[in-house]
């Protein structure tokens, strides 16, 4: 079974679009959504939320349609964003007595033991917290009321290394538990490198690939070699190309067929999922 299935997800704006994405995050498992900022993945994890209202296509969370069982979902799933959506004056312990009434399965134990991990005094007002301290904040929501999908967008982005470090042993701790499932949205690919099972690839609005974050690296290489192996039809081959003075350096989705092209006149290396975004998001020749 999927956590979620999208099928056709549209909504496109005067200059921008998400553009006829369909993909399934599986249940049991961490699917990192990447992307160059600006390129669709907060929109469509708000369209996937129904804060946004797509121009066609469906949405299905934990087997309930969207919006039509949205309560449901909602009772279901938790969501850490790089947004604060509580109120500012509140303090923390306010803000849990007037959170935990929407949850069946709310447990005050389990946040006030967050809480104190995550050294977050309930007297302290939400204002009054630092960026990093917020998304610690709505992580003890998120984590208190036995939700079966986490939903992060960019969680990690305000938090300093060793909280980072922490979040991500917390949740590989979470997933433990085979009923759980997270979509991770973030611009940070180190974090994926280390927790990730599934990567979806959004760009330009476009779904580029959702798989096997193994599959993924092991499809994708780095090419090095010198100018003189190129020529126009083997540039096409490359999904981004950097070319200098002295050599070039290429990103190929098809490692197999560029082993057979270059032989042992290339270098081979194995691309992060860093250098996917870049040579990607560029496209074509780049110039060094």
């Amino acid at each position: 079974m999927n956590a979620i299935e999208v099928r056709n997800l549209t909504k496109k704006y005067s200059q921008f679009a998400v553009d006829n994405v369909s993909l399934d995050v599986k249940k049991g498992y961490i699917t990192g959504l990447i992307g160059p900022n600006g390129v669709g993945k907060s929109t469509l994890i708000k369209m996937m939320l129904g804060m946004i209202r797509p121009d066609s296509g469906t949405v299905k969370i934990l087997g309930c349609n969207m919006p039509k069982q949205e309560v449901d979902i909602k009772e279901r799933i938790s969501i850490v964003s790089d947004d604060c959506f509580y109120y500012e004056h509140l303090t923390i312990r306010d803000s849990m007595k007037m959170i935990a009434p929407f949850y069946k399965k709310w447990n005050e134990a389990k946040f006030k033991s967050y809480l104190e991990q995550f050294e977050l005094s309930p007297k302290k007002k939400i204002e009054e917290l630092s960026k990093g301290m917020k998304v610690k904040f709505s992580l003890a929501v998120a984590l208190s009321h036995e939700a079966e999908l986490l939903i992060m967008d960019e969680p990690t982005s305000g938090l300093d290394p060793v909280f980072r470090r922490e979040l991500l042993d917390l949740l590989a701790d979470l997933m433990q538990d085979e009923r759980n499932s997270i979509i991770f949205s973030t611009h940070i690919t180190t974090d994926l490198d280390r927790i990730a099972d599934y990567i979806t690839f959004i760009n330009r609005g476009k779904l580029v690939f959702s798989e096997s974050k193994d599959d993924v690296l092991e499809r994708y290489a780095i090419v090095k070699g010198d100018l003189q192996l190129l020529d126009s039809d083997i540039r096409k081959k490359f999904v981004g190309i950097r070319e200098t003075t002295v050599g070039f350096e290429g990103l190929v989705d098809n490692r197999q067929e560029a082993l057979q092209l270059f032989g042992n006149l290339a270098y081979f290396d194995n691309p992060s999922l860093e250098d996917i975004i870049y040579f990607t998001a560029k496209g074509g020749r780049i110039r060094g």
